[in-house]
């Protein structure tokens, strides 16, 4: 049981609602479960368990409000099986229905319940062999844990979709969805691979498919940090990875900066020159922050390669049957390498033959190895919901790419030069940004009793103001929305007034007066107008950020870092959970 509580606990970042622990002793499954934080569970479990085979959960609801009977794990009518599990069921009304007409009682709204039904229903003596008959029937995603009070010391797994590896201790085995959890018991894992079974016992684990064919595997090697739990100094760990950011730049940049051809070394991409210059257009996919990340990052190559270049929702690609072009390079967006959307839209590209590399943060993560190549952001472990410092360095990681694929083409060693001078004077200008936290937290202060917010911007400053939107709306609360400056006429004006504050991305570049323009029509409206500027006044802003110059591609990275603690202390302001905010999760594994 300490196990099973401690791995919760190094799971909490993820985003959850609920929490639950099935354990298996002397002929029967104890389930213990509550709606809440993990403190809520750890207080009303037993001081004392001689269990030797347990399962535990951490739920985000995709069925059923969250609640104590909609908390994993689930077990049967019967109290014989309980399950854990990651993902959606998209058969399950047709199953519980099935189920309800043999007389099947249920007791929560989850989809999940009804897997422990269909395999107690099926169950006659081998455990594997009924789950192993159940999933043959389920459509959708999984990551499965399985207990039966008649399977003493026996623990069935399986994979669809949703992440699940097995930490391979001495005298014991284990299972998670995330490395995290088994980091201190293990480096020694198994990857589960998708529409894979297996059966685990405290010291041997058999892997196989659906079908009874058996796989033999190798356990890999965990890197020897895989989550830090530990805030140090900082009240939050949002505020610890903001901080983190000069330090995580240098990670992503060290050894990448060739001064000798004046561009990046990424040798991880495992592709040849030639390969590289018969590509003629670049797609970026991801979700989320990743997905805006994607969009500046898609400036940022088409204007050093002259290459057409756009980024697009990984979730809304996959569903629109997408053509698939050999002379495209594709590249996969995802923080946690993890992300479901992203990953089917990787196996689509796969599956049509095209190239796809991964941007990904997390060594191991399953898109890392669905890829086989790309680049790490090396940012180490983020334990906030939100992302901070993964963001920025996908930033990073997306302007070395740039420079290494426009110095195949037209940009200039001179040119390569310029960009590499500003990625190696990042790290300090983030950090004379990070030492002006006072002033950020005083413009927070006055901003933060505001309800809804603009943010604008034009070209790149338009999908980082998308981010700051995004950032500000996940931690805050406040409702805040992104246009392009040049569409707030075409109708987000309507609702400028005194009450509705604007925030503006104004670089000192050659949009500069139209972006000044934009900022008139809010004043004229009588907006509020927060300017984030390289200038040292704005006539019609009524607070000013200056932010120090750089190469103009990498202006986002350091414009960014106001933003974000604006939505940090806006947060605190208004009473908010920064590091945990509602319905969010860090992993986002199902559709």
């Amino acid at each position: 049981m300490p196990i099973l509580v401690e791995g919760l606990g190094r799971l909490e970042y993820r985003g959850y609602d609920s929490a639950g622990i099935a354990l298996q002793r002397k002929g029967r499954l104890e389930v213990v479960k509550k709606r809440g934080r993990l403190g809520e569970l750890r207080a009303v479990l037993p001081k004392r368990h001689t269990a030797t085979a347990g399962i535990a959960h951490t739920r985000w609801a995709t069925h059923g409000e969250p609640s104590d009977r909609n908390a994993h794990p689930h077990l049967d009518a019967s109290g014989a099986v309980s399950i854990v599990h990651n993902g959606i069921v998209e058969n399950a009304a047709v199953l519980r229905a099935g189920l309800a007409a043999k007389g099947a009682v249920f007791t929560s709204d989850t989809d999940s319940e009804v897997l422990a039904a269909l395999i107690a229903d099926v169950f006659a003596g081998d455990l594997l062999a009924a789950v192993r008959h159940v999933l043959c029937g389920v459509v959708g995603t999984y990551g499965l844990a399985v207990l039966h009070r008649d399977c003493p010391g026996e623990i069935v797994i399986a994979r669809n979709g949703s992440p699940v590896l097995i930490g391979v201790g001495e005298r014991e085995m284990l299972v998670a969805s995330d490395a995290a959890a088994l980091i201190a018991h293990t480096r020694q894992v198994i990857y589960l691979e998708d529409g894979e079974v297996a059966r685990l016992t405290a010291r041997e684990c058999h892997i196989s498919d659906l079908a009874a064919n058996v796989t033999q595997r190798e356990a890999a090697t965990l890197p020897a940090v895989i989550g830090d739990g530990d805030k140090g100094p900082h009240a939050h760990f949002t505020l610890k990875e903001i901080s983190e950011q000069p330090d995580a730049l240098r990670g992503v940049l060290r050894g990448r900066l060739d001064r000798r051809f004046s561009t990046a070394r990424l040798g991880g991409l495992n592709l040849e020159p030639r390969q590289l210059m018969a590509f003629r257009r670049v797609k970026l996919l991801g979700c989320g922050s990743a997905y805006l990340s994607a969009t500046i990052g898609a400036a940022m190559i088409e204007q050093l390669t002259r290459l057409p270049a756009d980024a697009e929702s990984a979730a809304e690609f996959r569903y629109r049957n997408p053509i698939i072009e050999a002379d495209t390079l594709y590249l996969a967006v995802s923080q946690s390498g993890e992300t479901f959307d992203t990953l089917a839209a990787v196996q689509e590209i796969q599956r049509k033959g095209g190239t796809v590399l991964g941007i990904v943060n997390v060594v191991g993560s399953t898109i890392a190895r669905q890829c086989g190549a790309g680049i790490y952001l090396h940012a180490g472990p983020e334990v906030a919901v939100v992302s901070t410092k993964t963001f920025t360095n996908t930033l990073a990681a997306l302007a070395l790419l740039a420079l290494f694929l426009g110095r195949m083409r037209d940009v200039s060693p001179a040119e390569g030069e310029r960009l590499l001078d500003a990625l190696e004077a990042l790290p300090d200008q983030v950090q004379g940004l990070l030492d002006r936290a006072d002033e950020f937290r005083r413009l927070a202060a006055r901003y933060a009793h505001y309800n809804r917010a603009y943010f604008i911007g034009r070209g790149a400053g338009y999908g980082l103001a998308r981010e700051g939107a995004l950032k500000l709306k996940e931690v805050s609360y406040i409702h805040a929305e992104a246009y392009p400056a040049s569409e707030l006429k075409h109708g987000p004006l309507a609702l400028v007034d005194p009450d509705t504050p604007t925030f503006a991305i104004v670089p000192d570049d050659d949009l500069l007066a139209k972006n000044l323009s934009s900022l008139a029509e809010i004043k004229a409206r009588r907006g509020p107008v927060v300017a984030i500027s390289h200038l040292a006044s704005i006539g019609e802003a009524d607070a000013l950020v200056t932010v120090p110059r750089s190469h103009p591609l990498l202006d986002p990275i350091l414009m960014l870092v106001p933003l974000q603690f604006l939505a940090y202390y806006a947060a605190l302001e208004r009473g908010c959970d920064v590091d945990r905010p509602r319905n969010l999760a860090k992993s986002v594994t199902v559709e």
